[in-house]
């Protein structure tokens, strides 16, 4: 760019010569014309001033853009030398980064190859051992939180269960599976024992229960284990004292007569449980299958008594809580009306007693809190598990109820001895009261297979050789451990 600027300059001041030497010179005579009129006088650079000065201008500019050209070719050098300094620069950084790159590959081979491993899997590894020590940090952190909870929980329980049980002070009555019947006098027995014992006879077909008559003064025992027989069987007799007439025929109607109003006392038995136990809007049959709990015990305890104990006790704990008080009184109230129908339909009470509140328009949340009870089916709410307590609770009370020690100490080593005696079952615990065992067997010696059906086994042999109650739920568990020590 500078060098045709500078040639511009040059040509400008060509022009600009030419011009004032055409200036100077005379014009010469043309042959032929008239006479030549005598040539001016020639003026020369140096008389004009003006021409002077311009020679100098253009002078200096011709010297100015000489001076620029040689220093645009200088700088033009100057460029040329750094372009080629940085083109050696970059050649060599690139030879440097080609020679990084193969030592770098030279390094990762060579670590492979002391390691026996390739990057993929060295890589693999490093991820793993970061995630397992990563989960060994949360499994801590998580166990930590886990213990604080369970002291703050466990401290929370003992308030809400001591609130409960001292705002909660209901009486207990043993019952047995036998009634006495007062007679005015040891005469009476000869007339219930009928000529050839036809009377008593008589009121042990219709009524199902054993009539007792021996020394004992001015009494007669009545045996049996359906409460309901033994109080209809009970109110026959009473009847028939005092009406006086004791043949068959008289049996017979007296018999229905107590029975019939029994039906109305089990009726007014389940409303005035509902009614104390704060529970409104029940189906009337739910009623009354209720009030048949007045008259079955379990284990010396009254069950229509437990269930409005645990009404109350549920109503406290969801209280305190927060949960469904509505909810919780409602499935403790109902959650043995299994035990009523227990001999009609096959199955857990707890089962039977949720099928029987569907039935009879109760909510879902209240059939579920009954039928998980006892752990038949897993408890999903809150107020299942209040239901599970107050059980729970109004059954250990002291007092509550009357099985002695031994028996139930003698029931627990019964069960244990039973599913220890098989081949393969290194421990027995009962547990529950003994609702449940859970037998550990060796992993070497039962398989999965054979674990399923050792517990068939075991169940089928406490159907046959024990008495108890309810069900026993037997679960057999068979584990592998894999142990191993950092050092």
């Amino acid at each position: 760019m500078e060098t045709l600027i500078g040639a511009a300059l040059i040509g400008i001041a060509i022009v600009v010569a030419a011009v004032v030497y055409g200036r100077a010179r005379p014009v010469p005579a043309v042959a032929g014309s008239g006479p030549v009129a005598p040539p001016e006088p020639v003026a020369t650079l140096t008389e004009d001033p003006e021409l002077h000065r311009r020679a100098a201008e253009l002078e200096r500019s011709t010297e100015r853009s000489h001076a620029l050209e040689a220093q645009l070719e200088r700088r033009s050098a100057l460029l040329d030398r750094r372009e080629a300094d940085l083109e050696r620069r970059d050649q060599h950084l690139r030879a440097r980064e080609a020679e990084l790159e193969q030592l770098r590959a030279d390094r990762e081979e060579a670590l492979e190859r002391i390691a026996g491993l390739s990057a993929g899997q060295a890589k693999q590894a490093l991820l793993k051992d970061v995630e397992d020590e990563a989960r060994h940090e949360s499994a801590r952190v998580l166990r930590q939180v886990e213990e604080e909870t369970k002291r703050d929980a466990e401290r929370r329980v003992r308030s809400i269960l001591s609130v409960a049980m001292q705002r909660l002070a209901a009486s207990h009555a043993a019952e047995t599976t036998v009634s006495v019947v007062q007679l005015p006098s040891d005469d009476m027995k000869g007339r219930i024992i009928g000529r050839e014992g036809r009377n008593i006879r008589a009121l042990e077909n219709l009524t199902g229960v054993d009539f007792i008559i021996d020394d004992t003064p001015n009494a007669v025992v009545l045996s049996a284990f359906d409460g309901v027989r033994r109080e209809i069987a009970r109110t026959t007799l009473e009847k028939l004292l005092q009406d006086g007439r004791i043949h068959p025929a008289r049996i017979e109607e007296t018999y229905y007569q107590a029975k019939s109003e029994l039906e109305s006392r089990m009726v007014e038995a389940g409303e005035e449980a509902i009614l104390q136990a704060g529970v409104q809007g029940l189906d009337p049959e739910l009623v009354r299958i209720l009030g048949r709990l007045k008259f079955r015990t379990s284990y010396g305890q009254n069950v229509l008594a437990h269930s409005i104990e645990c009404a109350h006790l549920a109503a406290l704990m969801a209280s305190e809580l927060g949960a469904s008080t509505k909810t919780a009184r409602r499935a403790a109230l109902l959650h043995d009306i299994g035990k009523a129908v227990s001999h009609e339909i096959e199955g857990p009470h707890a089962l039977v007693g949720g099928d029987l509140a569907r039935r009879h328009g109760e909510a879902e949340a209240v059939a579920h809190a009954m039928e998980a009870h006892h752990n038949e089916v897993e408890p999903q709410t809150v107020e299942a598990v209040i239901v599970q307590a107050a059980d729970a609770l109004s059954g250990a009370r002291p007092g509550a109820r009357g099985e002695s020690l031994e028996q139930y100490v003698k029931r627990l080593r019964d069960l244990e001895k039973l599913a220890s005696r098989h081949d393969g079952v290194e421990k027995v615990y009962a547990m529950q009261a003994g609702r449940e065992i859970r037998v550990i067997v060796e992993p070497g010696t039962i398989t999965d297979d054979a674990a399923v059906a050792l517990s068939h086994t075991v169940a089928r042999d406490i159907e046959r050789e024990l008495e108890y109650p309810g069900q026993i739920k037997v679960t057999v568990i068979r584990e592998s451990r894999a142990v191993d020590y950092a050092k």
